[in-house]
């Protein structure tokens, strides 16, 4: 099959000597990199299409993997199969893959790097499903290794001691029941554990890929300084729970942990989450999607734009630790006023002056919500500006996909704060924070410059006129 597709392209005369040579430096470097089998040059799959694929599988293009692999807009020319067969050469020779060993190595590593990814999504709405029921006190001392639970009626109550001893349950949850007090110290034991059993499901894999060869150096540092970030996230979420066991400095203050630690904790997290993301699919697609140099040159034009709109995404994301860290979304719950008021009086009251951004319920709020409503129109401007410049469909698909996002996200924020920050909505608003972040790590990941060897090949194509 892959002969005689090989014997009609040879046929057309502009294109012979080209595509030889690149099939032939193809064939070459891919049996000498171990990248492919001999037998798979015989198969009737093309190469380039089993790349492709393993790419959509991963970003979740299904849709477009027709109009990517065999555009529907642009005639099967002998440019669009050449292109193709450079695409492959340009991925198994031109670059230097994180993971050796093959595609199957390759696969392996990136379900776990994606599943690790995906468990450390979960723990973060499970901590703040945890903040939210304020259960994040009810344990009041920590173990590195963890401990088991109250199983007797002793043990129980042994715990339910040691909280009645906490500021909180004196100012806030005084006459609890000790049923009540089980769910609370439910809900804080899983996050910790669930955080615990993610340091297992990421060492264990890694060990075994290192001692199997299939990491590179460069990955293996990679991996090694997240690993040591996600150990480090233990100690900083005790950090947090720990300021919130002190006495307050005044009576009239509710016990809360240090807005401070509490943004640290979560910027953290979204840290090792986009981390983690990032590496997954730099493994599984090592070589950003291009098949044109018109798309190359679009993705250049708007990937100046598109970090700025990100690292936005990212400061919204944080002052949402903050108001979270100083129970703001309880205040002003009217929109688009702050109360009677577009700002409120006292702003600026707290001295030092930076402390308002930080501390004032009022400026935390209304940070947030300027924060937020520009990133809307920031997102929405992108994709406005972007609809006349030609764009690879997965990069276009993106755009799309944002927009839909921040629209989502902006209106369980507004939802949240009228409805009094309910579990349910205010969960959902921080999972839809993660999600914003993770289509903006995608499209900022799939905007990539190719590497050099890609872009040579591009440029040595001929010219269609179809």
């Amino acid at each position: 099959m892959l002969a005689s597709r090989l014997g009609a392209i040879l046929r057309r005369g502009k294109t012979q000597s080209n595509l030889a040579s690149h099939f032939r430096g193809y064939a070459r470097s891919s049996l000498e990199s171990g990248f492919v089998s001999p037998s798979s040059l015989s198969s009737s799959t093309f190469p380039g299409e089993c790349l492709l694929s393993r790419y959509f599988s991963v970003y979740g293009f299904g849709t477009l993997k027709q109009s990517w692999l065999y555009p529907s807009s642009r005639k099967m020319t002998t440019t669009t199969i050449v292109t193709s067969s450079i695409k492959s050469e340009a991925t198994c020779s031109g670059l230097k893959l994180l993971v050796t060993n093959g595609p199957h190595a390759q696969k392996k590593v990136g379900v776990w790097l994606f599943g690790c990814a995906s468990w450390v999504f979960s723990l973060v709405i499970l901590g703040g499903v945890t903040r939210l029921t304020r259960s994040g006190l009810s344990m009041t001392d920590w173990k590195f290794t963890g401990t088991l639970p109250p199983f007797s009626e002793e043990e129980w109550l042994l715990e339910f001691r040691k909280y009645q001893q906490s500021p909180e349950y004196k100012r806030v949850n005084k006459g609890m029941s000790l049923q009540d007090f089980k769910f609370i110290y439910w809900m804080e034991y899983a996050h910790r554990m669930w955080g615990r059993a993610l340091g297992v499901v990421f060492a264990v894999p890694f060990a075994y890929f290192l001692m199997k060869g299939y990491i590179t150096r460069q990955l293996g540092i990679r991996l090694s300084a997240l690993f040591a970030l996600g150990a480090g996230q233990g100690l900083i979420g005790w950090w947090m729970v720990k300021s919130g066991l002190e006495e307050p400095a005044s009576e009239y203050v509710q016990p809360r942990v240090s807005p401070y630690r509490l943004a640290t904790h979560l910027t953290s997290a979204f840290v090792i989450y986009s981390g983690l993301l990032w590496t997954a699919l730099s493994v599984v697609m090592p070589e950003p999607p291009t098949e044109s140099l018109s798309w190359v040159n679009g993705a250049a034009k708007i990937r100046k734009f598109a970090l700025p709109i990100s690292i936005l995404v990212g400061i919204t994301a944080v002052s949402g630790a903050f108001v979270a860290g100083n129970d703001a979304g309880h205040a002003y719950n009217t929109f688009p006023k702050m109360g009677d008021m577009w700002i409120p009086d006292d702003i600026f009251s707290m001295k030092p002056f930076l402390r308002n951004f930080f501390e004032n319920t009022s400026t935390v709020q209304l940070d947030h919500r300027i924060l937020a409503t520009t990133t809307l129109v920031s997102i929405v401007t992108f994709w406005w500006a972007t609809r006349k410049i030609d764009l690879h469909p997965a990069i276009r698909s993106l755009i799309g996909s944002t927009v839909g996002m921040v629209a989502l996200q902006v209106t369980l924020g507004i939802s949240t704060l009228l409805s009094y920050v309910p579990v349910s909505l205010a969960s959902g608003h921080q999972a839809g924070a993660l999600s914003l972040m993770t289509l903006m790590v995608l499209l900022m990941h799939t905007l990539r410059k190719p590497s050099s060897a890609a872009l040579r090949s591009l440029a040595s194509l001929p010219k269609s006129n179809g």
